[in-house]
């Protein structure tokens, strides 16, 4: 009987250190699943460089894509993705654009999390043509006068959802953002009016530009891979068809996005038989700082100059 009766006080001792370990963690996942959200969470880089002059100082952004980085294709790690999922808002682009952390967007929006899907939010455009014809076009950024749209959406969101800001300093700061967005927009259409309309076409090395070339009077003849997404590869089939049209339109300049290798415009150059310009944009991620594209309107700007240069008489 005494040794039956060391047993159970045995196990109890056990359970109640057991249940010392994992009680307060199970207390912590509650809460945050009960309310106790903070800070706003951006999924890609330039968005997250738009956010953080709408907010200022008012609140806490943290952005998940690193500079440098393809939004098609970047994942996040798993503090990242519980960032993510304790967020009082949550800013993405979306329209498939963040392919590798969808999931996690859509596990934070079920959790509770505000979310803000810009691209729907600022009259999306489709693609014309290739793999993803018909579809929304995730790419608005490359028209900053959707981004002034953009600017507003945020600074309701964050007023809407964020506790403790000064509502009145952030629609100030979007207020002066979107006007130094519009003045970009300004410089835009003064450069590419002296650009001839024999020279407005464009190549990329997948579609990017509609958007852009809808604003300022561009046609996008086709890219070297057909899809809306960097993780899409062109058959050979594809290359010769291009090929044709770029040979056939004397286009001086293939536009290649920075933070993919350009080896498949310069595939097509080759294809061609021309001599072909491969011009290198930064069309989807910031650089860090101290690069050409550190900011929205420093990478904005700098594609204008980019596309103007190569394509000017």
């Amino acid at each position: 009987m005494p040794a039956q009766s060391r047993i159970p006080r045995r196990a109890g001792a056990l359970l109640a250190a057991l249940l010392t370990l994992l009680l307060p963690a199970a207390l912590s996942g509650c809460a945050a699943l009960g309310g106790e959200r903070s800070g706003i969470v951006v999924t890609t880089n330039i968005l997250g460089d738009i956010t953080r002059n709408v907010v200022g100082g008012e609140a806490d952004v943290t952005v998940l894509m690193p500079p440098n980085a393809d939004p098609h294709s970047f994942a996040l790690s798993a503090r990242q993705a519980a960032t993510l999922e304790s967020a009082e808002l949550l800013v993405y682009n979306g329209l498939g654009l963040e392919e590798g952390v969808l999931r996690n967007v859509r596990a934070a929006e079920e959790a509770g999390a505000a979310g803000l899907e810009a691209a729907a939010r600022v009259d999306p455009v489709d693609y014309a043509e290739g793999e993803t014809a018909g579809q929304p076009d995730p790419h608005f950024w490359t028209d900053p006068v959707r981004v002034g749209r953009a600017v507003d959406l945020i600074a309701d969101a964050v007023v809407e959802q964020v506790g403790g800001v000064d509502a009145a300093q952030v629609r100030a700061n979007a207020e002066a953002y979107r006007e130094r967005v519009a003045d970009l927009h300004r410089a835009a259409e003064e450069r590419f009016a002296a650009i001839p309309g024999e020279r407005r076409e464009l190549v990329t090395n997948h579609h990017v530009f509609g958007y852009f070339a809808q604003r300022y009077g561009f046609e996008v003849i086709g890219a070297v891979v057909p899809s809306g997404s960097t993780l899409a590869s062109p058959s050979s089939a594809d290359l010769k068809s291009l090929a044709d049209a770029v040979a056939e339109a004397g286009v001086p300049a293939v536009f290649a996005d920075s933070s993919r290798p350009d080896r498949l415009a310069r595939a097509l150059a080759e294809e061609a038989g021309l001599d072909v310009e491969v011009v290198s944009l930064f069309s989807e991620s910031l650089t860090p700082p101290s690069g050409q594209a550190g900011t929205y309107l420093e990478m904005t700007r700098y594609n204008h100059g980019a596309i103007a240069d190569a394509l000017g008489a």
